[in-house]
């Protein structure tokens, strides 16, 4: 079936009343560590909507947040912004009362560049834990961005580029959708690589049905009218089957956060506060902006560090969703898991371990295990009810040696069912982390 909606370029830009920039302002100063090893990447970038945007917004639920994480769960709390200032290399993470001020400085200097009240102004970090930030560069760097905003895709590039840390490549996307008659764009960007399982919630606050959980980050935008009460109940839709639903190495980032501004320039009927669920375009704009974020989120799992395959982990027939979750993560974090799909070994005995050690109720002689080919339904199994099947094993390599796969695991015990993106283990990826304490430039975040 034709989804109700298509693809356009300039991701945030696209979005009518959206600009941007990002430029180098040597925020993580070069050969001081990696990410720094790129050059002049740029390093600092501003979304602004040109009118005042609704503003919705998911955090982080490690205990540990970051300085910019706590601003922005304190300034979205009246759900409007007009502005992102964003800045990689440095997280300010664990920077104490001066990760504070520098984040309020941050968002002031960037209210003064762009004449706007700096309650409306967001701000996130991504980089390495516990350095304060080089304020004087952030300063050049916001003064630099705000005189070069434009609405083209080159622009949006660039901000999708400035927000990377160990990322190879930039993740963007952007749809149209038809709402009231109107034409209406949601367009995103994202970065991540490692540090990755995010866990987010409105306010930071961990919900008992999270799990406890470098960097992912997560911008949208949107020229929606939108109630602001409709808008964060659609994030958090999105969020929960996109950013929260992969796993690279099963790491909660302090600053893991995703934020969405509607500017409602598109002029489409607003979508109200209330009885919202049931409202046609409400629908039509959550499944768009649900499109938009898993998209975002598998350009993580596919571009993390190390990573040569990916994992669409599904879990069914458990006693809950919650017992679901539970059995997929297990699955989806074990090292020898990992590995052996890095290895293209079919290993079901290292799968039906980690689904005996996890929270989730699980009996032996009714779980089934296969594999099959991404999105497709014919499944290989290498286990029923416990037992292995007469499926050779040169069979089931060659149904985990593509790229990417499709894991089943059935627990025939309930109704409880959910999905995680996951990534394998390789040696690249532990070469790429463990550093060499001899040579600071060879450190990670």
């Amino acid at each position: 079936m034709k989804p109700p909606f298509k693809s356009v370029p300039s991701s945030i830009n696209a979005p009518t009343g959206f600009r941007s920039a990002g430029v180098f302002c040597n925020v993580k100063k070069l050969g001081t560590g990696k990410g720094s090893d790129k050059g002049e990447k740029r390093d600092l970038a501003l979304i602004v909507s040109d009118s005042p945007a609704i503003a919705a917004g998911m955090f982080t639920t490690n205990q540990i947040c970051a300085a910019p994480v706590k601003l922005c769960v304190a300034n979205i709390a009246n759900a409007r912004a007009q502005a992102i200032v964003v800045n990689s290399g440095n997280a300010n993470a664990c920077t104490g009362e001066q990760g504070m001020l520098d984040a309020w400085e941050m968002a002031a200097a960037t209210a003064r560049a762009l004449s706007l009240p700096a309650d409306d102004i967001l701000v996130a970090s991504t980089g390495r834990i516990g350095l304060t930030l080089p304020m004087p560069n952030i300063h050049t760097g916001i003064a630099a961005a705000s005189v070069i905003l434009d609405n083209t895709a080159t622009a949006a590039g660039h901000v999708a580029e400035a927000i990377m840390t160990s990322d190879s490549r930039p993740k963007e996307i952007a749809v149209e959708i038809k709402l009231g008659g109107k034409t209406v764009r949601i367009g995103g960007i994202c970065k991540g690589a490692g540090m990755i399982q995010p866990g987010m919630s409105p306010t930071g606050a961990r919900p008992a049905s999270l799990p406890l959980h470098a960097t992912m980050l997560g911008f949208v935008t949107t020229d929606a009218a939108i109630a602001p009460k409709a808008l964060q109940a659609a994030l958090r839709q999105a969020v929960a089957n996109s950013f929260n639903r992969i796993t690279v190495d099963g790491d909660m980032s302090t600053n893991d956060t995703v934020i969405v501004l509607a500017n409602g320039l598109a002029g489409n009927p607003k979508i109200p506060a209330n009885g919202f669920k049931n409202n046609a375009d409400f629908q039509k704009f959550e499944a768009a902006l649900c499109h938009v974020c898993l998209e975002l989120a598998k350009m993580i799992v596919r571009d993390g560090e190390g990573v040569h395959r990916v994992v669409k982990v599904m879990v069914s027939g458990a006693k809950s969703v919650k017992e679901a979750d539970q059995a997929a993560r297990a699955v989806a974090n074990s090292a020898l898991v990992k590995t052996s799909w890095h290895g293209g070994d079919p290993n079901w005995g290292r799968i039906i371990d980690a689904l005996g050690y996890s929270d989730a109720k699980v009996v032996e002689n009714k779980v089934d295990i296969g594999y099959s080919a991404s999105g497709k339904s014919k499944i290989t199994w290498s286990l029923k009810q416990g037992q292995p099947t007469k499926t050779t094993f040169e069979r089931l390599c060659q149904a985990v040696a593509p790229k990417e796969f499709d894991l089943h695991i059935h627990l025939n015990l309930g109704t409880g069912s959910t999905f995680i993106y996951a990534a394998d283990l390789t040696e690249e990826y532990v070469e790429f982390n463990k550093g060499d304490i001899a040579d600071p430039a060879s450190l990670g975040g």
